[in-house]
């Protein structure tokens, strides 16, 4: 079985969101993007505490995509350090992660 991944990631307006979500899968560097938003977030940024809405984008992919996906965004995104945060899928239901390998198996011939 692949290693099953959702990578997690923030963008400042909905605009940027579809972009990025539009070339990574474009790209074929995840199955899915799902944007969710607008979100609240509060966190420090260079000594100051920010209060920012945001868009949050789950991408869901395998291990092996990890990398090119993480350079993806970096190249993609507007911020000078994006939130990229991975979290292992241990479990889901036999369907949903047969049509992430499915996909992935499409990605991973092109």
């Amino acid at each position: 079985m692949k290693g099953y991944i959702q990578v997690l990631t923030t963008v400042p307006n909905a605009d940027e969101g579809a972009a990025l979500a539009r070339s990574i899968t474009s790209q074929r560097l995840a199955a899915g993007v799902q944007i969710v938003g607008p979100i609240r977030s509060l966190y420090w940024w260079k000594g100051s505490l920010r209060d920012e809405q945001e868009w949050q984008l789950v991408i869901t992919t395998t291990h092996t995509l990890l990398a090119a996906l993480e350079s993806h965004i970096k190249a993609n995104h507007s911020y000078e350090t994006p939130e990229i945060i991975t979290t292992e899928i241990i479990a889901g239901s036999d369907d949903y992660l047969d049509w992430i390998s499915e996909e992935t198996r499409r990605i991973d011939a092109s």
